[in-house]
């Protein structure tokens, strides 16, 4: 069972070199940038030779690619604000210990995130399970911008143990990446030939400040979770309003 983590990046330098130090247990790890303007790919170069360039067209295709240059029967993806805990990593190394056919095809991980100086455990974003160990030959990557994800055909399970998620440092932080995301999400809908008015966007925030702080129980973080429910909500208004901006407005 060789396992090669898969990371994707973009200005990075930051992270990347605790994230590869973290990734010390991995058989192989590739990193695919987007010519970042810091030194992000200079300091990938000290932990791996396998580090590339590929121009930004899109999560999925970004992700694609770098899955195509493991080498490994087994991916393991990884963003560059995440870290594995000793539970998570003692995991992977009890799977290599036993036999083949008594492994899934994909293994899904909880997701712990660092926001506003607490670990989140409401608001659903925990646990957060997603795929994040899988089989080469049994994997593909499907979603909607930006949340594109990889996917399995096959069986599935969950590991014991956590990635842990250290996001943007401020709120300001957060609210370039909202926009940045709500861009996509944005792109996604008006090629598809969605369409949005008055209604969807009073209703689909308002629904969705609701479902975050009552019933996911945003409520319980105080005002972390309040600022938390109402920075999804306005993420839901954004992309609504740049897909009625694009199909109302003469550019």
């Amino acid at each position: 069972m060789k396992i090669s983590a898969s990371i994707i990046v973009w200005n990075e330098e930051a992270n990347i070199a605790a994230l590869c130090e973290d990734l010390a247990w991995a058989d192989e790890i590739v990193i695919v940038d987007s010519n970042s303007s810091d030194r992000t790919a200079e300091i990938a170069r000290r932990y791996t030779d396998k580090v590339f360039q590929h121009e930004f067209r899109g999560y999925k295709d970004k992700h694609e690619f770098a899955d195509a240059q493991t080498s490994g029967d087994w991916i393991f993806w990884i963003d560059a604000d995440e870290r594995s805990t000793r539970e998570l990593r003692q995991s992977i190394e009890e799977l290599k210990s036993i036999p083949d056919d008594r492994r899934a095809d994909g293994y899904w991980i909880a997701r712990k995130t660092f926001h506003l100086g607490e670990w989140i455990r409401f608001c659903g974003w925990y646990p957060d399970k997603q795929m994040r160990l899988y089989r080469k030959s049994s994997s593909y990557w499907d979603g909607i911008a930006p949340h594109e994800t990889a996917r399995v055909r096959g069986q599935t399970a969950t590991l014991d143990g956590d990635l842990l998620h250290y996001p943007q440092r401020t709120l300001s932080d957060h609210h370039r990446v909202l926009d940045s995301y709500a861009s996509l999400a944005a792109e996604h809908h008006v090629r598809s030939g969605a369409r949005t008015g008055f209604m969807t966007l009073l209703l689909k925030p308002t629904a969705s400040f609701f479902r975050t702080f009552m019933l996911k129980q945003g409520f319980r973080h105080g005002v972390r979770g309040l600022i938390i429910s109402v920075s999804t909500a306005y993420g839901v208004f954004l992309k609504h309003a740049k897909v009625w901006e694009a199909q109302n407005v003469s550019k």
